[in-house]
């Protein structure tokens, strides 16, 4: 397991695959001796994320306890930086080649049917990281911002999380078993061992979605429907504090002079019933004169000026 204080120069020379981890992470080359914590916050970079997608990838796990520390910007980010990798690089880049090296003419329908699938397989990539791009890190932003979404979770984007790198996969066999070539080829041995890392970094990058992504947002998701509730629950609180309809009619005749017996006889109650919602109103408005109820009536909206009969009183 890698440490914040090991020297970055000694993790990328201990694993040269690392470099694309860095690279998704926005780290620059030319560190020379500082450690993994001192290259991560001088390009502000949450450190410790880093070192966590790092020691995921170099032993296939992770931590206990670690996933509800992950920084899940830091996380997006790094995944998007991804997409951009295999979608405007790696894959324009791999078919370059694949043009380069294969015999696209009209009388070699396997060539052709390779490229064909080769495009199929990039289309159905695309696809699936502008779902992510548009939809599910536009979801995780919002959580960010403790809004939640009732019809959609993480949990919906999990179970639909197909394996992309599968289909690289049946590519690679079906050029290796039917497409004869000769074995000065050079190019075309480079664009078969291209699929074969590829393949490797797609189901790295799905590995990272599934087992960091995915649980960090899942813990996040949690976090924000809890405090959802609760701020639910005060406003509810705050909801019954307020005046109820009988108090603010039992308001608005006081402030407009009316004593307890005449306000009883109005609303057909008794003079126990005013004179308890009287205390309830007191109590909640934390008003106990007939000029602060008045007061409180006129700015409420409840009573008119020209409604009040004793000006005197204010």
């Amino acid at each position: 397991m890698y440490q914040l204080s090991d020297k970055m120069s000694d993790v990328i020379s201990n694993d040269y695959k690392l470099l694309q981890v860095m690279s998704r992470f926005g780290l620059s080359l030319g560190f020379g001796d500082r450690s993994v914590e001192e290259v991560c916050q001088n390009s502000g970079i949450d450190a410790q994320t880093f070192l966590d997608v790092v020691n995921f990838l170099a032993n296939g796990n992770i931590p206990a306890g670690r996933i509800e520390y992950l920084k899940i910007p830091t996380l997006v980010s790094y995944l998007k930086n991804a997409h951009t990798y295999f979608l405007d690089f790696k894959f324009p880049n791999i078919r370059r080649k694949l043009i380069s090296s294969i015999d696209c003419s009209v009388n070699n329908e396997i060539a052709f049917l390779i490229l064909k699938f080769f495009d199929a397989f990039v289309e159905g990539v695309r696809k699936h990281m502008q779902y992510e791009n548009e939809k599910v890190f536009v979801y995780v932003e919002g959580l960010l911002n403790n809004k939640l979404t009732s019809n959609y979770n993480i949990h919906v984007f999990a179970s639909h999380h197909d394996d992309v790198e599968e289909k690289l996969k049946e590519l690679k066999n079906i050029i290796i078993s039917y497409y004869p070539t000769t074995a000065d080829n050079n190019i075309f041995y480079s664009v078969l061992f291209d699929i074969y890392t590829t393949e490797e970094d797609l189901r790295n990058h799905n590995l990272v979605e599934n087992r960091l992504f995915i649980p960090a947002v899942s813990l996040l998701e949690r976090e924000v429907s809890k405090h959802s509730a609760t701020y639910k629950e005060e406003s509810q609180n705050e909801e019954e504090e307020g005046l109820s309809k009988r108090e603010k009619e039992i308001l608005t005749l006081v402030a407009k002079g009316m004593a307890n017996k005449e306000i009883a006889d109005v609303l057909c109650l008794s003079i126990h019933t005013v004179l308890t919602h009287r205390k309830n109103i007191a109590r909640k408005l934390q008003i106990h004169s007939s000029a602060g109820l008045t007061i409180y009536a006129i700015v409420n909206k409840l009573v008119k000026l020209d409604e009040i009969k004793d000006l005197s009183m204010l």
